[in-house]
């Protein structure tokens, strides 16, 4: 990947569901829908994109209820997986939930995903808990492990 200038972040339309839906489906083994992510663009979700040079490589989806940033959905393709991009759209994220003086972010992350896992801890989320049977998986249901960061203090740890 080259130069931070080329990475953007914009609002994802119904228009971007086709590369978002590439890039969903390559990136995890039970991918939302194409529905899903309709309903939660006319819903009360906040849904973005991360372009590379124009193309979207990546896509989130969070929801906002109080003082909470809930994290829905983070998507990078696997293409661009591993340069330093989930790392830099979490970021914007967490930016962006202090921008709104929000304090607790939240999300739920599959207990088999490890690279994820790495990506939250390093960025500051704490592991709570854990959401049995949480997500669908191949062979049943998979946990979920809860992790938070409190903006307003582990952000700056």
């Amino acid at each position: 990947m080259s130069a931070a200038a080329d990475i953007k972040y914009r609002e994802m339309a119904f228009s971007d569901l086709d590369a978002v839906l590439l890039n969903e489906r390559a990136a995890y083994p039970i991918p939302w829908s194409r529905k899903v992510f309709e309903e939660s663009i006319a819903g009360n979700n906040q849904c973005f994109v991360v372009l590379h040079q124009g193309d979207i490589v990546g896509h989130a989806v969070v929801s906002t209820i109080l003082d909470e940033f809930h994290l829905l959905n983070l998507c990078v393709s696997p293409r661009y997986q591993g340069k330093g991009l989930g790392r830099s759209f979490l970021s914007y994220l967490t930016e962006l939930a202090m921008s709104r003086a929000l304090q607790v972010f939240f999300l739920e992350v599959r207990v088999s995903n490890v690279p994820a896992i790495e990506l939250y801890r390093s960025a500051g989320f704490n592991e709570v808990g854990v959401r049995p049977n949480y997500y669908p998986a191949d062979s049943g249901r998979e946990d979920a492990l809860l992790m938070t960061m409190q903006l307003s203090i582990d952000h700056y740890a």
